[in-house]
């Protein structure tokens, strides 16, 4: 399993829509051989079918799709985007932080977002993320800092 780590983080994007920040996270999952490129395309399926739902709290979108639209290890992965995107969620937008999860099975899939939430829980992690600008920032914070 693999979460947050160097290979799986970028800062500061560009992207111009929803479709873009998602492929942009996909793409990291899909460098590291985490998840099939199939896998993006499925994310941004749900997206555009399912709506914003992804936008999960004010400022954060997870998208993910199913196991079998191509995963092949557990991991997180981080966009950090230079300006905020509009998902269609009146009540959590606009999105700065893009979090791709891909896992091969349900348990996977609950203990990432367990990770996840550690850190997302707590607003001053998250503003330290949405300000932070190399992987030891976004490292510190994974491990307990604040």
């Amino acid at each position: 399993m693999r979460f947050l780590e160097e290979d799986l983080t970028a800062f500061n994007v560009l992207v111009n829509s929803p479709e873009e920040a998602i492929r942009e996270a996909g793409n990291l999952l899909a460098q590291a051989g985490h998840v099939e490129t199939q896998y993006i395309d499925a994310m941004i399926e749900s997206y555009q079918m399912n709506g914003s739902y992804i936008v999960i709290a004010p400022e954060i979108a997870i998208p993910h799709a199913r196991p079998e639209d191509g995963v092949n290890e557990a991991s997180v992965s981080l966009v950090q985007l230079k300006n905020p995107i509009e998902f269609g969620n009146d009540a959590n937008d606009p999105v700065y932080l893009v979090f791709a999860i891909g896992a091969t099975n349900s348990d996977e899939h609950l203990s990432l977002l367990q990770n996840l939430i550690n850190v997302l829980g707590d607003k001053k992690k998250v503003d330290m993320i949405k300000q932070a600008s190399t992987y030891d920032h976004i490292k510190y914070l994974i491990n307990g800092g604040v």
